[in-house]
């Protein structure tokens, strides 16, 4: 048995959760090593889970679970727990979050009003987060760019869509690299940038991993990089050129998208605002749209619908 707190002291500093059951495996009983065998096979499944809830998936009780844990070096399953979720927990605080919040009495009204109460609270601490050189420096990179790339995947994707969509107007080029091919397609388009690109990166958690790899790629090529983000503890803040802080907590999610978006709109505000040719390309846009528009009918095209002997 490995003695009480090794696992944070001697030959066991530094030793993770993993190898540290690993090693102990040969010594165990033959209920503890069912649950060593669970954890190393699923270990973020195991990491997401309460004593109960993983007492029951491996089929042994609530009280050998605790003995599991001691017998590994915690004092019990919650410091366990704890230890084995660690490298995770931007990962795991959505399913944390969520679990909390489920076990307070609601109703859908109040979880409704809930949620947008916390995009207001996202949005006042973003717009205080705000600073004019940060804005600027963001409007500038954007407006003096000869083309303007958009970086994001998963749920970012659909963000990178909608900041094209708002910047086409006033850019001479603007693309999403988040497109069906995916982090190659958008691989192949960095590889073909120009010095005079500008990559837009979009990651909120969870971040993933693609995002953050073809952003210090562009980085590499000499690019300059926007990152829109949550922290300073985002992977994306090291590699930025400019950083769009947005506060995007959400209850039952990993991400406030709403607080996203807006600050996807703020931007492309500013940019229409700062453009040279913000109003032409706004009536050429109308324009070139008008034929798709429906459009309330006139009191005489109504006369004449109603009544075809006057057609």
């Amino acid at each position: 048995m490995v003695q009480k707190n090794q696992v944070w002291s001697g030959r066991f500093a530094g030793v993770g959760v993993l190898d540290l059951i690993a090693k102990a495996q040969p010594r165990l009983t033959p209920a503890h090593r069912k649950m060593a065998d669970y954890v190393l096979h699923n270990p973020f499944r195991a990491a997401t889970l309460m004593i109960e809830e993983f007492a029951g998936e491996v089929g042994v009780s609530v009280a050998t679970a605790n003995r599991f844990a001691r017998t590994l070096g915690f004092d019990g399953y919650p410091q366990f727990r704890a230890e084995l979720a660690k490298g995770y927990e931007s990962t795991l605080a959505p399913v944390e979050r969520m679990r909390q919040e489920l076990q307070r009495p609601s109703s859908c009204l109040s979880t409704m009003a809930a949620a947008l109460e916390e995009d207001q609270h996202n949005l006042e601490a973003t717009r205080q987060s705000l600073s004019a050189a940060v804005c600027d420096s963001a409007v500038d990179l954007i407006l003096q760019a000869q083309r303007v790339l958009v970086l994001g995947f998963g749920s970012s994707a659909y963000l990178a869509g909608l900041l094209q969509h708002g910047l086409d107007p006033f850019c001479p080029a603007v693309h999403s690299l988040a497109q069906a091919g995916g982090p190659t397609h958008a691989a192949r388009q960095l590889s073909r940038a120009q010095p005079g690109d500008v990559v837009v990166a979009i990651a909120f958690p969870r971040y993933l991993d693609d995002t953050v790899r073809l952003a210090r790629l562009a980085r590499e090529q000499g690019l300059s990089l926007l990152v829109l983000t949550d922290a300073a503890t985002s992977p994306l803040v090291p590699l930025a050129s400019v950083v769009l802080y947005t506060r995007a907590n959400r209850q039952f999610a990993a991400t406030s998208n709403a607080s996203a978006l807006a600050m996807i709109e703020a931007l492309c505000a500013a940019v229409a605002y700062r453009a040279n040719n913000s109003l032409s390309a706004a009536q050429q846009l109308t324009e070139s749209v008008m034929p798709w528009l429906y459009l309330e009918p006139t009191a005489a095209s109504k006369t004449r619908a109603a009544d075809p002997a006057k057609q």
